[in-house]
């Protein structure tokens, strides 16, 4: 039986899904499979984000669906070897990328490395011709602090990203409200001040209908309710699509594993 609540959320959550496998062992098969899996009969997830090697087959293999190819930069170290990234960056977007989620520096920004850290972003960001998007993951659980995070989440904005993500989903925690709440503060007194949406991505634990909704709720509350599409807003998550499907089919599965 369809729970009509339950469903309405999944419905809406659906098209905001980054359908994610960053796995380290990660197959041509497996993104073969991934790809059929972004397109269901409830509608399609609004990206697959998936390893830098597996760009271009994952272009064609999507050809024609509307779901974009992103794909991750500096993933998951966040390390300091700028030019090798932006090297990195260029790669894919030759490759087809239509987004990159950038690993900022978090750990020199942890150091007391902001400018360092900014130059990143910076740079990475003029290697992408629109219109292709920059996503910046802030890696939150290691920052901690909800200072860090609010100033690592306006260094970002500042420095051109169009969106701002919690987390790799490869450290001990990953998405939290908590995160989620300063973060989408920052976005909007950047478009109090600028008029300009900069997006934002929670990534990491995110598996259930409710899980997701309650990102969607805070949201909602700080930006408006008008504000979250998939231009403003996505979920990077692996396992929660089989909840979604399962929200709208009536089936009641539950999300699979993966971050």
């Amino acid at each position: 039986m369809i729970d009509q609540a339950v469903a309405s959320a999944a419905r809406r959550i659906l098209g905001l899904v980054d359908l994610t496998n960053l796995n380290d062992d990660c197959t041509a098969a497996d993104i073969t499979a991934l790809c059929k899996r972004a397109v269901t009969v409830h509608g399609s997830v609004a990206a697959v984000c998936i390893w830098p090697r597996f760009v271009a087959q994952a272009v064609a293999e999507l050809k024609g669906s509307g779901v974009k190819v992103a794909t991750v930069v500096n993933f998951p170290a966040g390390g300091i070897d700028t030019s090798a990234v932006v090297a990195e960056t260029e790669a894919a977007i030759r490759d087809g990328a239509d987004e990159i989620d950038l690993v900022m520096p978090y750990r020199a920004f942890m150091e007391g490395r902001k400018g360092f850290a900014e130059e990143q972003i910076i740079r990475v960001k003029a290697a992408i011709p629109a219109p292709a998007i920059l996503k910046v993951i802030l890696e939150t659980g290691e920052l901690k602090d909800p200072l860090l995070i609010h100033m690592a989440s306006e260094i970002a904005v500042n420095a051109g990203a169009d969106f701002i993500k919690t987390s790799t989903g490869k450290v001990p925690v990953n998405a939290t409200i908590e995160a989620a709440e300063i973060m989408l503060t920052v976005i909007e007194e950047h478009r109090r001040e600028a008029l300009k949406d900069v997006g934002f991505k929670p990534a990491g634990g995110i598996r259930t209908v409710a899980d997701a909704a309650s990102y969607l709720t805070i949201a909602d509350k700080i930006l408006g309710a008008n504000w979250v599409s998939a231009s403003t807003f996505r979920f990077g998550a692996s396992g929660l699509l089989d909840a979604l499907i399962g929200a709208l089919d009536g089936t009641g599965k539950t999300a699979g594993e993966g971050y």
